[in-house]
């Protein structure tokens, strides 16, 4: 009985005419509530220039029930939101006893939308209006002097053209490759990518949400770039691996499904509401080897225990999400529809985030026992990608980093503003329709330096007095390899500059390996 009564007031019946509403009708009810929750946070974060989920995200998250209807709404009443925002300003019928997001919804299903009965305070409200706001509607026809809606559409729209493959990834700790080619080859063709090897690409439009395999976590709709990311870092099975900023958490299950479930993979996160998205990405991937921490990545001390095994880390901090706004359908939104999304404000934010960004990096190198960062963004600003990169290259060196290029068969690099910018890699927001940035460190370590000249009489580690001009096979681990001598003065000069890298106990072993005889194995000496 109680039950029954709570619903009475939001769409159980109508007790006028007497007649019990249709599950339709409260599909209808529910999702317009659902999807006026959503609008405002995306409108709350647009008006703030505020950085939120995508519209894509919210709706599919695991609290929305009606997901297919709850989408459809959010974007059709963002599609019309100029037209509707007029016509209930010159109409004056707003209350505000209701939220404006929920009077939106109702007002687009009175004027644009389908002919379903409208249930609720809220939406008997407006029906009682519904002359007055036709008449305004045909009166912002007049005065923007077109003959249709369609004319004043056209007048506020600026869709792109956001048509592109979807792309699946699939989780490897449920699903082999073979399998889910089969599987999904059921709905339309199926390729694998050229570039990342548990990724398959479906035709354009394809929709894979309700899909059993998407449902149970056997795969994940994610884009091309964001999957590059994790590939990108590369972590072995066994390592600790840290995600700094890992929600939703497509990017922390790739990085588990990449170490095959063993190692560990923390995944830091600040916001409580999306530690809960984080949460239930790792619940349907399947993964038992992440660990989720609530908290402020900048906050972690690098000399905890906890951390100091930590040997990768993946960065992909906030970020203005521009690489990402045709697929974000940010276009919709009233900034880009009036043309304020590239104003004074919105350089103020870019600095705010870099400084972020930067910050960030920094801590990101400074663990003790790292050997492999990735810097990630979303972005198509130079501010947040080389410029971040190039400000914390003079604490990378010192660190013993270096700049390495991910995937070096992709044509697209970074911008050439500092030397090894070649290095980077960039999406093109029009080529690949999206555009994401990845930088990759790697710390040298004292067997890299192996073939690295270590006094200026040219000779290296592995010379065993041959001279620059000379050229000698030298077997390494029962593997041959060439080896070619050379005097590099910017070489010598770092080593030479900052000895304190090599601690005691590596430059003994160093030199142990320098004195052997001639084709011996350097195994025992370096612990192998």
């Amino acid at each position: 009985m109680a039950r029954r009564n709570r619903l009475k007031p939001a769409a159980a019946d109508d007790s006028k005419s007497g007649r019990k509403c249709s599950q339709a009708d409260r599909a209808s009810y529910f999702a317009r509530r659902e999807a006026a929750k959503i609008l405002r946070c995306v409108l709350q974060g647009d008006a703030q220039r505020k950085a939120v989920a995508s519209i894509k995200s919210l709706v599919y998250s695991p609290s929305v029930r009606n997901k297919k209807a709850t989408f459809a709404l959010v974007c059709q009443t963002l599609r019309y939101l100029p037209i509707i925002k007029d016509v209930l300003s010159t109409s004056d019928v707003l209350n505000s006893k209701w939220k404006e997001e929920l009077m939106y919804m109702i007002a687009y299903d009175i004027l644009f939308g389908q002919d379903v009965k409208l249930q609720g305070d809220a939406e008997k409200f407006l029906l009682l209006r519904k002359n007055a706001l036709q008449t305004a509607l045909a009166r912002l026809l007049v005065r923007e002097k077109v003959k249709s809606v369609d004319g004043l559409l056209l007048k506020y729209s600026q869709a792109p053209d956001v048509s592109s493959p979807r792309y699946v990834r699939v989780n490897s700790l449920k699903l082999d490759i073979e399998s889910a080619i089969q599987e999904l080859g059921k709905v339309d063709m199926v390729t694998k990518d050229d570039m990342v090897s548990d990724l398959l690409v479906l035709p354009s439009g394809t929709d894979l949400h309700d899909h059993p395999l998407v449902v149970n976590g056997s795969v994940f709709l994610q884009g091309k770039a964001s999957c590059m990311v994790a590939a990108a870092l590369s972590p072995e099975p066994g390592w600790v691996v840290l995600d700094a900023c890992s929600a939703p958490g497509n990017k922390t299950v790739h990085l588990a499904a990449l170490m095959r479930g063993k190692g560990k993979v923390i995944a830091c996160e600040l916001n409580e509401e999306r530690v809960k998205r984080l949460e239930d990405t790792v619940r349907r991937s399947g993964a038992s080897n992440i660990k989720v921490i609530h908290g402020d990545f900048l906050g972690i001390n690098t000399e905890d225990p906890m951390y100091s095994k930590v040997r990768a880390i993946l960065l992909d901090p906030s970020c203005s999400g521009s690489g990402t706004a045709n697929k974000r359908l940010d276009y919709l939104l009233p900034s880009h529809t009036t043309g304020r999304a590239a104003d004074g404000n919105d350089n103020e934010r870019l600095e705010k985030l870099a400084a972020f960004q930067r910050k960030a990096l920094e801590h990101a190198l400074s663990f003790p026992s790292v050997e492999r960062v990735v810097y990630s963004t979303c972005s198509i600003h130079q501010i947040e990608n080389e410029d971040v990169v190039e400000s914390v290259l003079p604490l990378a060196t010192s660190l013993n980093f270096q700049l390495e290029a991910p995937f070096p068969q992709w044509e697209r690099r970074g911008h050439p503003v500092f030397e090894g910018a070649e290095n980077l890699l960039r999406t093109d927001l029009a080529e690949d329709m999206e555009g994401f940035f990845i930088a990759l460190f790697v710390r040298k370590t004292t067997a890299d330096y192996i073939d690295k000249p270590i006094c200026d009489y040219g000779e290296t580690s592995r010379d065993y007095g041959c001279t620059n001009s000379s050229l000698r096979e030298v077997k390494i681990n029962n593997k041959e390899r060439n080896i070619k001598p050379s005097l590099s003065s910017s070489r010598n000069k770092l080593l030479g500059k900052r000895p304190v890298l090599f601690p005691f106990l590596q430059m003994h072993r160093m030199l142990q390996f320098c004195s052997l005889p001639r084709g011996r194995t350097h195994k025992k000496h370096f612990g192998t």
